[in-house]
C-alpha cells in the first residue's frame, strides 16, 4: 500500500483521538519504565511512525537507522514493529532467537476473508505449518525434484528465444517478457499447463499477483488501527474489496485446476506436475498430515506467489544492472560463450561451469533482494535482541536491503561489482548474515532451489543468444532504476532492450 494516499485519513484520526489520549498516556510511560525498549523515532499520536515509511519503506527505514541505529522499536499505527539493519541482529532474530521469533503476524483483513485454503497458506506456526515445510523441503523442492522439470524449462526458454529472434531488432520489454516467461515455466511445473502466448490470461495472472502483493506486504489500516476505524478505511479505499476479488480469483482458478487434474479421461502426463505430486499424498493414508483440497490450493499460493513474480523481477535487475555496466556485460558473456563454445543454447548440466555467471547472480540478488524486509515475522514470546526487551506480538522486520547496501560489509555497495564475491564464501542458505536474499532459519524460502535454478537458466541462455543495447540512443547511465514498492520490489519504469542475434560466424575461442 502507498503510505501517502493514507495520509489524510492519518491525520483525520489523529484529531479525533486527542480527546481520549489524556487517559492512555500515564500507562504507556509506566510500561516503558519497566522495560528497556529499543531506540524509537519521535511518534504522532495514533499513527505512530507510519508517516515517516513514505513510498519505498525500506529505503526510509535505512535512513532512519542511520539517526537511530540498527535497531529500532516503531509503532505502525497501534502494532509495535521492531526493525533490524545489521548482520549481528539479523543473526539474533533468525538464529539465537529464531523460535521466539518465527510465527507470521495474522491479518485481521485476512479473517474477514472467509477462504479456508488463505487461512492454511498464510498460517502461523505451528504443527501444521511444521509439516507443510517438511513436505514441501522433502518432496516438492528437492534437487532432484528441481531437475526432473528440466524439459518444462528447456521448451519455455527456447520458445521466448525463437520469438525475440523473430521480432529483432524491435525493442523487448522485458518486464512483461520476464514475466510471461517465469509465468509459462512455473504454471507448467505446478499445474502443468502454460500461458505462452496468451495475453489475456498472462494479463490476468498478472494483475492477480499485483493485488495479492498488497495483501503480503502486511500493511493495511485493519491491520494498523483499532477494528472499527481499520475496517471503515479499507472499505472506503477499497482494500478489502480488492482482497475479496483476489482470493476469489484464485480460489475459482486453483478449483478448475484440481478438477482438470481429477478428471479420469485426463491423459497422464509423462512427468507428474506439482498438483499430481500432492495428489499422490492426499491418497497415502500412511502421511501424518491428510491432505485435501484446502491444503492442496495453500500450497499452490504460496508457490505460485513465492515463484513468478520473484524470478521475474530478478531477472529484470539483473538484464538493467549489466546493460548499465557493459564491462561486467562482456565479461560475462564472454564466459558463457568460451564455455558453449558454437553451441546455440545453454544446457542446465553447463550452469555450475560459469563461475563468473555465479558472481554476477550473487551481486543482483545483493542490491536487488527480492523481498527487501524479508516476510514480515511475529515474536511468540518475550525476548531479548540487541539486549533489549521485545515483547510478544510484537512485528520484525529484517531489512536485507539495508544491509546488502551497508558499507560497513561491502566497499562502495552501490556499486555493481561481481567481483568482489570471488573468493567469498557467501551462498544463500542463510548462514552468512551479510548475505540474505532469500532469508534463514525457519522461514527460509523454501523454493529457494527451483527459483535459482529457472532465474540462472532463463538469463544464461539470454545473455548467450543475444546482444543488448539500449534504443534510441539511449546511455547506460540514463537507465531509470528507481523502485516500486511491494512485497516483492520491481522496477517502477519499464525497462526495454534491443536484441541483437550474435553472430557466430564470427566467433572465436
Amino acid at each position: 500500500m502507498d503510505f501517502s494516499s493514507l495520509l489524510p485519513w492519518l491525520f483525520a484520526i489523529v484529531l479525533l483521538s486527542l480527546p481520549i489520549l489524556y487517559f492512555l498516556l500515564p500507562s504507556s510511560k509506566q510500561k516503558a519504565k519497566a522495560y528497556n525498549f529499543p531506540p524509537s523515532p519521535p511518534r504522532l499520536p495514533v499513527i505512530g511512525n507510519l508517516h515517516q515509511l513514505g513510498r519505498i519503506p525500506h529505503y526510509s527505514l535505512w535512513k532512519l537507522s542511520h539517526k537511530y541505529g540498527p535497531i529500532m522499536l516503531l509503532k505502525l499505527g497501534q502494532v509495535p514493529t521492531l526493525v533490524v539493519s545489521s548482520p549481528e541482529l539479523a543473526k539474533e532474530v533468525l538464529k539465537t532467537h529464531d523460535l521466539d521469533c518465527c510465527t507470521r503476524p495474522l491479518s485481521r483483513g485476512q479473517k474477514k476473508i472467509s477462504y479456508n485454503f488463505l487461512d492454511l497458506a498464510f498460517c502461523p506456526y505451528g504443527e501444521y505449518w511444521r509439516e507443510m515445510r517438511k513436505m514441501c523441503v522433502m518432496e516438492l523442492f528437492t534437487s532432484r525434484r528441481v531437475q526432473s522439470y528440466w524439459k518444462v524449462r528447456e521448451e519455455e526458454v527456447k520458445h521466448l528465444i525463437e520469438t525475440i529472434m523473430r521480432g529483432a531488432p524491435r525493442p523487448v520489454q522485458m518486464d512483461d517478457t520476464m514475466f510471461s516467461l517465469t509465468n509459462s515455466v512455473i504454471c507448467k511445473i505446478a499445474f502443468g499447463t502454460s500461458h505462452r502466448g496468451n495475453q489475456f490470461e498472462n494479463g490476468q495472472i498478472k494483475e492477480l499477483l499485483a493485488d495479492s502483493m498488497i495483501f503480503l506486504s502486511g500493511f493495511s489500516a485493519s491491520d494498523l488501527f483499532p477494528s472499527s476505524v481499520g475496517w471503515i478505511i479499507d472499505l472506503i479505499t477499497g482494500h478489502h474489496w480488492k482482497l475479496e476479488r483476489c482470493f476469489r480469483n484464485f480460489d475459482t482458478f486453483f478449483q478448475k485446476l484440481l478438477d482438470k487434474h481429477l478428471d479420469p479421461s485426463r491423459p497422464r502426463p509423462e512427468n507428474d506436475d506439482i498438483i499430481d505430486v500432492m495428489l499422490g499424498f492426499a491418497q497415502d493414508r500412511t502421511t501424518i498430515l491428510k491432505l485435501n483440497k484446502e491444503h492442496i490450493k495453500a500450497i499452490l499460493v504460496d508457490i505460485f506467489l513465492g515463484a513468478v513474480d520473484t524470478s521475474s523481477c530478478t531477472l529484470v535487475w539483473m538484464m538493467a544492472e549489466l546493460v548499465r555496466n557493459p564491462r561486467v556485460m562482456k565479461k560475462v558473456q564472454k564466459e558463457i560463450r568460451n564455455c558453449m563454445g558454437r553451441k546455440p543454447f545453454v544446457e542446465e548440466t553447463e550452469l555450475e561451469k560459469l563461475n563468473y555467471f555465479k558472481l554476477v547472480v550473487k551481486e543482483t540478488l545483493r542490491l536487488h533482494p527480492p523481498a527487501s524486509l524479508l516476510l514480515p515475522h511475529e515474536t511468540i514470546r518475550q525476548c531479548k535482541i540487541g539486549g533489549y526487551d521485545v515483547l510478544a506480538k510484537t512485528r520484525v522486520l529484517v531489512n536485507a536491503w539495508a544491509i546488502g547496501r551497508d558499507p560497513k560489509i561491502w566497499e562502495n555497495p552501490q556499486d555493481f561489482y561481481p567481483e568482489r564475491f570471488e573468493g567469498k564464501d557467501y551462498d544463500f542458505k542463510g548462514q552468512n548474515f551479510e548475505y540474505l536474499p532469500f532469508g534463514s532459519g525457519r522461514r527460509i524460502c523454501p523454493g529457494m532451489t527451483m527459483g535459482l535454478t529457472t532465474v540462472m537458466f532463463n538469463i544464461a541462455n539470454l545473455l548467450h543468444c543475444f546482444d543488448w543495447k539500449l534504443p534510441n540512443g539511449m546511455k547506460p547511465e540514463e537507465i531509470n532504476m528507481e523502485e516500486e514498492f511491494g512485497l516483492n520490489i520491481r522496477n517502477k519504469v519499464p525497462l526495454y532492450l534491443v536484441p541483437v542475434k550474435y553472430n557466430w560466424e564470427g566467433y572465436k575461442t
